[in-house]
């Protein structure tokens, strides 16, 4: 017997096919009408299996004309699924050319039973009703409803899927564009979100539609907000009724900075790209003055940062501003129960502020208000799992949605933060060349002194360093801890012929040979066999040399250099989080450089050509991150020393410490060649058929460009497919139209499809 009120469950069903990208309908039994509430997990027949599910909504009548299946089960009455985290599940799928499915199972972490009894009788925010009005269906089948002028042609990208399943033609509605209208097509958005499309490096929006006032009523300018003329930063934090006087030291040293926090206070919703000062706590301090500023206007915070290590920074950051138990973080770390049990805390609406790694993007937090991506260059932001969002991305659709503050920030910027900027979706925040010389140490590039002694340079060159770097070492020594970056791991990751230079590689895989220890014998990276008996191909010789020193043989050279100092390591398997402040030389490798208790009082960066060489379109803006993450550890009277040339664009931007010049400069390199983010681009990957399959039944549109295929090893090939941003909501759309036909002939080959791919090679 079906329920007597709303017996009609939309449901979005956990079935990963691009022709099947939609929600459906089932019957409520009167025996599930008060479980089956709008963000529970079910259990429902489809297609002849049971598969899990979320109910999204619950209604009077279907739109189907025949016999509803019941609900097989209600796995929990926890809601558990926001409405509006499924519709940015919506968001994000259309823009990546994925499924909700799959960005569902990225935003809802698996059930613990045991956390969820436990979290049953605290106190928060009721469950959601069967009868009360959720919109969560709506969003997640009527995404293009967030557009207006469009007319009635307007249909949910998984029915123009079935479209082209059926007529292996069409392209879809013209005109749609990709994240639901809020995408490329110039399309003008409304909702919560406010009255205009935005351009967010073309992640939020790809028209170049002007930003002012996207960010709804409040009369704020999307860009200008941060700057908010006539707001003076003191009189703003005393109106706010709030304690933010140190929020004016974090952020005085900004020249938008104090403005930034004041439209926090006030309830409005500034966007900004934060190009942050040097020091160890100093960017955790001032993000935890923004979290507290929109906590005290009544809203939401969330904050998303690359690792653990960040995390922890932030959260005694945050316990020592906000106090005990007004925000959770989230990571992977804590285990599926206690993981469970945070969520469920947010969800309940128990706390309103959430930090975390990437997957707490999507963390249900009541009343958004900040949305925080911090160090966005790096490569932990992308989820490896499909349809691999970046987590800026995420945050960006996010907060144009709600109508939240952005702000994307780092000690570097990235290309993407600089096009927001230029967009007019964002404004900068930097602090005045006299203030950045106060707070960053002089970095120099390393060379032989001609006014070295020349035992000075014999121990330099017994250490393989420069004589400057050798140098900045033994006084940095004399003070504290110095740091030294070493760009890889291991001891010697790359062999080579001792005589003609020649790669020495493996005699049965061809793979590449490397070294453990200095007595180690020489194994194969690829199919670990020991190659004791090694001789040159080229000319038969049997000795080797290293071609790129890794970390530990760093240590050990550095160790006999400098036989008083101990040697500390720290790398991706044996990283420390922090040091002493007593002299000790810390080789690490990038990302895994631990805070020294009162800052280095020096740091080398060595092998800056192993990070600038690599075939990456972003290696030199990645270089920079790196290096200017690890100076920023050292003391303003501390010396840096970069061991790369001179005259690379990354290297002058350390010496200078001018990341926003770099970011701007290579956005518009990559604006004259035409690659992200100035370009919407798509890696296909799959076998050969596989891929020629897909770019077959797409309808690309008109001004794609297709690049390949071209072998990628193991039987693969890649094709890149390049549009102009105005096109890239077609070519999302396009795609994932494709991927839909194919499934619907259940194809058995599958195709990688990564929109804006990191790294793009």
């Amino acid at each position: 017997m079906p329920a007597t009120e709303n017996p009609v469950a939309r449901v979005a069903v956990d079935v990963p096919l691009a022709h099947l990208d939609r929600p459906f309908d089932y019957l409520v039994p009167e025996a599930m009408s008060q479980t089956a509430v709008p963000g529970c997990r079910v259990r429902v027949r489809f297609a002849g299996r049971k598969v899990d599910g979320f109910v999204l909504d619950r209604r009077a009548a279907s739109e189907h004309s025949g016999t509803l299946t019941p609900l097989t089960r209600v796995v929990s009455a926890e809601s558990v699924l926001a409405p509006e985290v499924a519709r940015l599940a919506g968001l994000v799928a259309d823009r990546y050319a994925g499924t909700t499915a799959d960005v569902l199972r990225l935003a809802v972490p698996p059930r613990h039973a045991r956390a969820e009894r436990e979290a049953a009788g605290m106190p928060g925010r009721p469950a959601a009703q069967p009868g009360e009005h959720a919109p969560a269906a709506e969003a997640v089948d009527s995404r293009a409803n967030l557009t207006v002028g469009l007319g009635a042609g307007v249909r949910p990208a998984a029915e123009a899927v079935r479209s082209v399943a059926s007529s292996a033609g069409g392209s879809g509605p013209a005109g749609v564009g990709q994240a639901a209208g809020v995408g490329d097509s110039g399309v003008v958005a409304t909702g919560a979100a406010g009255d205009s499309g935005v351009d967010a490096a073309g992640a939020v929006g790809d028209s170049g539609v002007d930003a002012t006032g996207a960010v709804g009523d409040s009369g704020v300018d999307a860009a200008g907000a941060v700057a908010d003329s006539g707001v003076d930063a003191a009189g703003a934090v005393g109106e706010s009724g709030v304690g933010l006087a140190t929020g004016i030291a974090e952020w005085g040293r900004y020249a938008s900075g104090p403005a930034f926090i004041a439209a926090l206070t006030r309830g409005r919703s500034p966007r900004a790209v934060w190009a942050a000062l040097p020091g160890p706590e100093h960017w955790a301090a001032a993000i935890a003055v923004a979290v507290d500023a929109a906590l005290s206007s009544g809203r939401g915070a969330l904050v998303v940062l690359p690792d653990k290590w960040d995390v922890a920074r932030l959260d005694s950051a945050l316990a020592l501003r906000l106090g005990s138990g007004r925000h959770v973080a989230l990571t992977a770390e804590l285990g599926p129960a206690e993981r469970y049990r945070r969520f469920l805390t947010v969800r309940r609406g128990q706390v309103k502020a959430v930090i975390g790694t990437r997957a707490a993007a999507f963390a249900p937090v009541a009343d958004l208000g900040l949305v925080v991506c911090w160090d966005d260059g790096d490569d932990l932001h992308e989820e490896p799992r499909a349809p691999y969002p970046h987590a800026r991305e995420v945050l960006m659709l996010r907060a144009h949605d709600v109508g939240a503050a952005a702000l994307v920030g780092g000690i570097a910027v990235t290309a993407e933060g600089a096009r927001l900027v230029s967009s007019g979706w964002a404004h900068p925040i930097r602090a005045g060349r006299k203030t950045t010389r106060a707070f960053a140490p002089r970095v120099v590039v390393g060379g032989e002194d001609s006014g070295a002694r020349a035992d000075e340079g014999d121990a330099a060159r017994a250490a393989r360093l420069p004589t400057s770097a050798w140098l900045a070492a033994k006084n940095g020594l004399e003070r504290g801890p110095v740091l030294v970056q070493v760009p890889r791991g291991g001891y010697a990751p790359a062999l080579a012929c001792a005589r003609c230079r020649t790669p020495a590689r493996c005699a049965q895989c061809s793979g590449p040979l490397s070294v453990t220890s200095g007595h180690a014998i020489a194994t194969c990276g690829w199919c670990g066999a020991l190659a004791g008996e090694w001789a040159c191909p080229e000319c038969g010789h049997r000795r080797f040399r290293a071609r790129v020193v890794g970390a530990e043989r760093t240590a050990e050279e550095l160790g006999r250099a400098f036989p008083s100092a101990p040697v500390v390591s720290s790398n991706a398997q044996t990283r420390r989080s922090a040091v002493p402040a007593r002299p000790a030389l810390v080789v690490a490798t990038p990302g895994a450089e631990p805070v020294a208790a009162g800052g280095y009082s020096a740091a080398l960066l060595l092998d800056g050509w192993a990070l600038l060489d690599r075939a990456d379109l972003r290696a030199g803006e990645e270089a920079l991150r790196r290096w200017l993450n690890a100076a920023a550890l050292v003391r303003a009277d501390g010396a840096v020393v970069v061991v790369a040339e001179p005259s690379v664009r990354s290297v002058q931007a350390l010496v200078r410490w001018d990341p926003s010049w770099h970011a701007e400069r290579e956005l518009a390199d990559r604006t004259a060649l035409g690659f992200p983010p100035a370009s919407r681009m798509a890696a296909v990957e799959g076998t050969a058929d596989a891929v020629a399959e897909l770019l077959g039944v797409v309808h690309l549109p008109p001004d794609a460009q297709v690049f390949g295929p071209i072998p990628v090893g193991d039987q693969r090939v890649r094709a890149l497919v390049r549009t102009p941003l105005s096109g890239g909501g077609a070519l999302a759309t396009a795609l994932k139209q494709g991927q839909g036909v194919r499934s619907a002939r259940k194809a058995t080959d599958p195709v990688r499809v990564a929109v804006d791919p990191h790294p793009l090679t």
